[in-house]
């Protein structure tokens, strides 16, 4: 463990510095104008457990993105240091000021996620995020200097100088966006790179939804073990927690974030065990801290028990999607993640997919694109439609295609294509 002291703390004593720092929250954001007006009426001393915290209202994304650039930030008294933004592709962009203190705690939280996945002062961080206004570059490098390890800053893009550099300087971990692990795989194919001339062994990944099927591929093709880090521009960046070896959940570090799940509808609390909307308050971030923050990923409470790697912070599981990545066809409700899930159950199906839907004759069409390997059985499209029948109750035809004819943007991959509003 990174901070042992505070990883392994006993429940009671985790709780008992959650309601601290849930006071001192409340006491730093009710200082600043917009704030008091949408908590009137609210004492610090109010919160005596942890259950009181349920009293607050919720805070949602568009209240951030009307507040731009600065109308919920906190802490310029003492001077910010940067600037960290969404990409903000309808309305306002979501701006987080960091103070000193800020970076600070990013760079501890990430220090954790690293040790937790087994990173050590002598690996080699190759990470591919991009350095700019999105979070992930600097927090993933934060983190590996304040473990002592060596970085490679690469960014984003230029896949076949990522493999060459991961080769030629021996990189043993690799971060990045969940699916640029298949870009790489890819590009190794279409360099004819040997992808066993890596010294890698740990890749921590995020930012997107990927399944366990994926997460399957990813470990087999480039021979790794694969971690799943949770964070958002909104709470800093990547470090709200990450899972262990034991693969029981994602830790969250409860000492500095305090997730609820909640039904997506009601906002009421469900119990642990039941899916719904997490919900994230920060409890040591200066700039933007968030009180009861709806992100809208969905996913559960695994446990609040000792995991078998020691840690006592609660377990999340993975998450399986997003409140308005929810797809509804032919009024059926699904999500991309489950269409992937049927997919790559099957062999010789390669990892790309996209979903297709369009109008026809006042009713609805659904085509699912699949890219395939060349020795693959074309029956597999019959079998993938009767699963996606079977399982989801979704009518839907599936076209094969050949590998790379589904186009590959820089950045997130798109699984779907929703054409039905455009006509």
């Amino acid at each position: 463990m990174w901070q042992p002291d505070l990883e392994a703390l006993e429940r009671d004593s985790l709780e008992g510095i959650v309601v601290e720092r849930m006071r001192a929250t409340l006491a730093r954001v009710l200082t600043e104008p917009a704030w008091a007006r949408r908590l009137p009426d609210v004492d610090p001393r109010d919160i005596v457990g942890i259950e009181d915290w349920r009293k607050l209202p919720f805070l949602t994304k568009d209240e951030l993105r009307d507040a731009y650039p600065y109308g919920l930030a906190c802490g310029r008294a003492g001077g910010y240091v940067r600037i960290q933004m969404s990409s903000g592709t309808t309305g306002n962009p979501i701006l987080n000021p960091y103070t000193a203190a800020d970076v600070a705690q990013w760079g501890e939280v990430m220090a954790r996620c690293y040790v937790t996945a087994g990173v050590r002062r002598d690996d080699v961080i190759q990470i591919t995020p991009s350095f700019g206004l999105f979070t992930g570059g600097f927090g993933f490098h934060y983190g590996a200097e304040r473990l002592g390890a060596m970085v490679i800053p690469t960014g984003a893009g230029r896949t076949a100088l990522q493999l060459r550099l991961m080769r030629d300087l021996k990189t043993t971990v690799v971060a990045a966006i969940a699916t640029y692990p298949l870009r790489l795989i890819e590009a190794a194919r279409e360099e004819r790179f040997d992808l066993d001339s890596l010294s890698l062994r740990v890749g921590i990944f995020g930012s997107e939804m990927w399944s366990d099927e994926l997460r399957a591929r990813i470990e087999a093709e480039l021979r790794i073990r694969t971690f799943d880090i949770i964070g958002m521009t909104e709470t800093g960046g990547p470090g709200l927690g990450i899972d262990c070896a034991a693969r029981a959940g994602i830790h969250v570090w409860e000492d500095h974030y305090h997730p609820e799940i909640v039904d997506p509808v009601s906002g009421a609390a469900v119990p642990d065990g039941a899916e719904g909307e997490l919900v994230v308050s920060t409890l040591t971030r200066e700039g933007l801290p968030l009180v009861r923050y709806r992100t809208h990923d969905l996913t559960r409470v695994v446990s609040r028990a000792r995991c078998d790697c020691g840690r006592t912070a609660l377990r999340l599981d993975r998450l399986r999607g997003r409140v308005d990545d929810m797809v509804i066809y032919k009024g059926i409700n699904f999500y991309p993640r489950q269409i992937e899930t049927t997919i790559l159950r099957h062999a010789g199906v390669g990892h790309e997919y996209q979903i297709v839907l369009d109008s026809e004759g006042g009713g609805e069409r659904m085509t699912v694109h699949v890219e395939t390997e060349p020795a693959c059985d074309p029956a597999v499209a019959a079998r993938i439609r009767r699963e996606l029948s079977e399982l989801l109750a979704l009518s839907a035809d599936v076209r094969l295609r050949a590998a790379g004819e589904i186009e590959r943007p820089q950045g997130k991959a798109v699984r779907v294509v929703d054409r039905r509003l455009r006509q």
